[in-house]
Order: structure tokens, then C-alpha cells, then sequence
């Protein structure tokens, strides 16, 4: 590999795993709250989370970068907070992936806190379990599958995409080119040989995400499908 590209590798690998951890984070209890609430709010919060699988990238990344601007409302709560402004930095990658990644971790976790079923949930508040206890050591055994098929459908997606980090971070070397951008760069320029060997690195790192998943998980395939 050129070494010049280790900057944009580690920066993509970096950008991936934070954002995949935070959706864990962040989509454990969103999905838990979807999977058991019979709220009418239910349809119009998952259709909002749901949104970045048919919203083009760029729309999502140019109304990110209008709402993060120094005039938009998220830009001044940032800079009021002393943050600055977070386009075109590593922050507001994070935060413009996590937004586009969010519904390829929330809806395998859903799927397997649905899957459950009442029953296991029943069977530990007859042993006088605390909900807590019961989410620890019953709900999250029963959903490592779906957490599984998260974590990978989180990061792959993350690695792959090109319009939200490109209108929200821009082409800044060591900061904000990551490997989709650098591969972007490439084309721009008529290197087809640098391209094709990005392209195909990523081409073979997804197949190789995904046949992991599916030899992990078979269910994967099924959770996996359903992102589609």
C-alpha cells in the first residue's frame, strides 16, 4: 500500500469504530424503546431514524452543513458552548456519520429485541428480576445476534460512504480525506491505477465483512437484507 494513504486509512478506520460505538450506545435503548412501545410516536420517530436509507447523501450532508454553519442553529449552540464550528473538522465527520449510519445498527437491534417475544421477559419478573437485570442478563444474550449484525452493517457503512463526509468535512488531508474521498481524488484526476487499487481494497474488505457476518450469524443474512 503507498504509504501515503496510511493517513487516510487510519483515519477511516478511527472514524468507522467511534461512530459504530456510539450507535450501540445511542441505538441500544432508541431500539429497545421501538421494539416494546405501542406509542403512536413510534412511526414518525422510526421513519426519521429510517430516512438516511432513501435520502440521497449529499441532501443529508448539505442540510448537516447548513444546521452546523455559523448561521444555523446547531453552529450556534456549538460555538455558544465554546466549540467552534464542526464542518470540515473530524467532529463533524462523527457526527454526519453517525446520523447516516444510525439506521444499518438500529433496525438488527430492533429486529432482535422484537424476536425475543414476551415470554423470556415474563419468565425473569417471576424470578423478581429488576428490569435492569433483566435487560443485562436476559434481553442482551437473546440480541447478540442482532447486535453482531449491527456492529458490522455500522462500520461497513460507515468505511463506504463518500456524499456526507464529503459535503460536511471536505478534502483535508490527515483530517478529513478518508479513503472513499481519496479514491474520489483519484478518479478527479485521471489516476485509474490508484483508484482501482482503493476500490478493490474496499470492494474485498466489504465482501469480507459481510461473509463474516454470515458465517457468524446466519440470521445476519436476514437482518442484513432487511437494511436493503
Amino acid at each position: 500500500m503507498n504509504p501515503a494513504y496510511g493517513g487516510a486509512v487510519v483515519l477511516t478506520l478511527k472514524l468507522a469504530g467511534l461512530t459504530t460505538l456510539i450507535l450501540l450506545l445511542l441505538g441500544t435503548p432508541l431500539a429497545w424503546w421501538l421494539a416494546r412501545t405501542r406509542s403512536w410516536v413510534k412511526l414518525p420517530i422510526g421513519a426519521l431514524v429510517a430516512l438516511p436509507l432513501v435520502l440521497p447523501p449529499t441532501v443529508l450532508g448539505f442540510y448537516l452543513l447548513v444546521a452546523l454553519g455559523p448561521h444555523g442553529p446547531l453552529g450556534q449552540l456549538t460555538q455558544s458552548l465554546g466549540l467552534g464550528l464542526l464542518p470540515f473538522t473530524f467532529s463533524g465527520l462523527v457526527l454526519g456519520s453517525v446520523i447516516y449510519s444510525m439506521p444499518f445498527v438500529l433496525q438488527p437491534l430492533q429486529n432482535a429485541f422484537e424476536a425475543i417475544g414476551e415470554q423470556p421477559l415474563e419468565a425473569a419478573a417471576t424470578l423478581r428480576a429488576s428490569p435492569l437485570d433483566t435487560f443485562i442478563h436476559v434481553v442482551l444474550p437473546l440480541a447478540r445476534p442482532g447486535y453482531l449484525s449491527a456492529a458490522v452493517m455500522g462500520f461497513a457503512h460507515t468505511v463506504g460512504e463518500f456524499g456526507v463526509v464529503l459535503m460536511i468535512g471536505g478534502n483535508i488531508p490527515d483530517s478529513t480525506r478518508v479513503l472513499s474521498v481519496q479514491i474520489y481524488d483519484h478518479v478527479e484526476a485521471l489516476e485509474y491505477t490508484q483508484a482501482h487499487w482503493l476500490a478493490g481494497g474496499m470492494l474485498l474488505f466489504s465482501f469480507a465483512a459481510l461473509l463474516a457476518l454470515y458465517a457468524l450469524n446466519p440470521g445476519g443474512q436476514r437482518q442484513g437484507a432487511a437494511q436493503r
